[in-house]
């Protein structure tokens, strides 16, 4: 495996406990892909895009988990759209199984681990 790339994962508040498994997996010593996560783990209460827009740049790419709940979350956008501006790649993941929500703009793909290795080596 290469150099470990550090990723910010962008999801929605709803889908935290997918995050959190997203970043189990990685651990997990099978497992084909292994990143830095630089996500949000807790709300920031002031100044958030700034230091969101710190993370986002110094990431290598922004793994998006794309769910229902992208709809709503305006700080998921938000991430998506700065992570645009600094001209870092971008790749969604279904966050759950049965749902297969399009996310415009977001290029989604089903969550297996060959999947997010081949993103995580694109970067």
């Amino acid at each position: 495996m290469a150099d470990k790339k550090v990723v910010f994962v962008a999801f929605a508040i709803e889908d935290k406990a997918q995050r959190d498994l997203l970043k189990g997996q990685s651990l997990n010593t099978k497992s084909p892909f292994e990143y830095v996560d630089m996500s949000v783990k807790e709300p920031y209460e002031e100044d958030w895009r700034d230091r969101v827009r710190t993370r986002i740049r110094r990431s290598d790419g922004v793994l998006v988990l794309v769910s229902k709940n992208s709809f709503k979350s305006t700080g998921q956008k938000w991430e998506i759209q700065c992570a645009r501006e600094e001209g870092k790649k971008v790749r969604g993941f279904w966050a759950y199984a049965d749902d297969r929500t399009d996310l415009e703009g977001v290029y989604t793909r089903a969550w297996t681990w060959d999947n997010i290795k081949d993103f995580i080596d694109s970067l």
